[in-house]
């Protein structure tokens, strides 16, 4: 029992092991990169000073049970006590918490977590995701190396849950849960529907069937939903128009109207018709977690 706690008293917040690092970059000792970029890279920090610790630089080490500052390795050179039950060489990373399953995909070029035999690395994605979408994600080139589109986090080496959409656009699992609550459905980066919308389609079906389309407003759409932007075949609702999928569109999704303005992202005004209005602002749903957490030092 003794010995137990001894253990759970080492590491950081964010890490449990039995060493700390000293950082290339500014020669300071932390006890994790996290420990190091929250002090240094912190808007109490003037610019000129800021800084992230290049990871892979770190050679490094202090062990916290007899202090000695060593080279990167497993076990302690001086007391022999194992510095992280997980580590890796390659990335120089250490954790006694092996229930993360983590494991180092060459691809990316760090460790992650999850276990390797859940996920798959896509070379042209530039990222690991879940063998759930193995033939079937949309690829988008370097689709992590790139901030999440709605609180800016950079994405490739986030520690939290990341979800791939349909379009193959990226972005944190609770920021697409924080859209949901807004009632927002499809992707902010290319306004293309985030899941399958075939029930609302069906309902709005039913409450624009009686509402005739004038004539003045017929031609002025073009479909987002689909895989093409491309002139919508004039419709016979006045509140809905709805992109039957004539032109690429897979969705059979709704620009729903308020007197000139387009109050749903899934269709846009054509701007070169007269009256024409701006896209508004996309809406992404919630999907399962795709890919692997960032897990390093």
């Amino acid at each position: 029992m003794e010995m137990d706690l001894a253990i759970e008293q080492y590491g950081c917040v964010h890490y449990r092991r039995k060493c700390k690092i000293r950082a290339p970059c500014c020669g300071e000792v932390f006890g994790c990169r996290h420990c190091h970029n929250e002090v240094k890279d912190s808007l109490e920090v003037s610019i000129s000073d800021r800084h992230e610790i290049p990871r892979h630089e770190i050679k490094l080490v202090i062990c916290s049970v007899c202090n000695k500052e060593q080279d990167v390795q497993q076990d302690c050179s001086n007391c022999g006590a194992c510095l992280g039950k997980y580590f890796c060489a390659k990335c120089n990373f250490y954790d006694d918490d092996l229930s993360k399953n983590q494991f180092h995909c060459d691809g990316c070029g760090i460790c992650r977590t999850g276990g390797a035999e859940n996920f798959f690395h896509c070379d042209k994605c530039g990222c690991c995701y879940s063998y759930v979408l193995k033939d079937s994600h949309r690829c988008v080139e370097r689709a992590m190396h790139h901030n999440c589109p709605v609180c800016f986090e950079y994405l490739f080496d986030s520690t939290k849950d990341i979800s791939a959409l349909h379009c193959g656009h990226t972005i944190h699992l609770e920021c697409l849960y924080e859209l949901r609550s807004h009632k927002q459905f499809s992707c902010p980066v290319c306004l293309r529907s985030a899941c399958d919308m075939s029930h609302a389609w069906q309902k709005l079906d039913q409450e624009v069937a009686a509402s005739p389309m004038p004539a003045i407003y017929q031609k002025k759409m073009v479909c987002e939903s689909g895989h093409f932007r491309s002139s919508v075949k004039p419709g016979k609702y006045m509140l809905n128009k709805k992109c039957f999928g004539y032109f690429g569109c897979r969705y059979g999704s709704f620009a729903t109207i308020a007197g000139r303005h387009q109050t749903c992202s899934f269709t846009s005004w054509d701007t070169s018709a007269p009256d024409a209005a701006l896209t508004t602002p996309g809406r992404p749903e919630a999907t399962r977690r795709h890919a692997p957490e960032s897990e390093e030092q």
